[in-house]
């Protein structure tokens, strides 16, 4: 039975490192999937056009990688999202369910460091509230390098996987959609690097008993 799955990160790349495995997986196993962005990625570091550009080129490269569509990028502030009511953010992300009515949903860990990802993940919790007649069955929390393992855990923050999904045939797209977003990524022994998260991929499999694996946090699961 193939699926409509929507993805909903705060910043384009979130999507590569956080469920790129997962995208390409589900594209091969005949599920659509699409995506909306948030913010334009950059507008924290610079207001010039060439960065915002290349971004853009960035992701539609890193859509392509994968196969999955980008619906939407809002023009919401960049690393300011905090500042944003949630009900705007969420009356975004409704317009998008809309359009494509998922059934399963990815999303940031509420206990990210970054702002952004933690409003929209609560965004998204409001915008699939288990209402009668929500089509929504399955939300699933992804980690992202570099801002889920750097926040502190007080408080019941820490990102605790159970659901652990098998990236190994994968892994090359992913790392090809990490490429295109040359820009943001860093040099070993930087979370953020290739070397790094392919390591992480290898801890997230051993976890499950598998050689490379994405993890997720199970936020609602919805039987048939």
């Amino acid at each position: 039975m193939t699926r409509r799955v929507l993805v909903v990160v705060a910043h384009s790349d979130d999507e590569a490192l956080g469920c790129g495995g997962a995208i390409a997986r589900h594209v091969a196993e005949g599920d659509s999937v699409a995506a909306i962005s948030m913010t334009n990625g950059v507008g924290a570091r610079t207001a010039d056009e060439g960065p915002t550009q290349r971004r853009r080129v960035a992701a539609e490269r890193s859509a392509e990688v994968l196969g999955f569509e980008w619906l939407t990028t809002g023009a919401f502030p960049d690393n300011a999202m905090d500042t944003v009511p949630l009900l705007d953010i969420a009356r975004f992300i409704e317009l998008s369910k809309r359009e494509i009515s998922p059934s399963l949903v990815y999303t940031h860990h509420g206990g990210d460091l970054n702002v952004d990802h933690r409003a929209v993940c609560q965004a998204v919790l409001t915008a699939c509230r288990p209402q009668p007649l929500e089509e929504v069955r399955e939300i699933r929390a992804f980690e992202v390098a570099s801002s889920t393992e750097w926040n502190s855990p007080v408080g019941g923050a820490q990102f605790a996987p159970n659901l652990f999904v098998g990236t190994g045939p994968y892994w090359k797209r992913k790392e090809a959609s990490l490429e295109a977003y040359a820009d943001e990524m860093r040099e070993p022994p930087h979370a953020r690097s290739l070397d790094s998260l392919r390591h992480l991929a290898a801890v997230r499999g051993s976890q499950a008993g598998l050689p490379l694996a994405e993890a997720f946090m199970l936020i609602r699961h919805v039987a048939p």
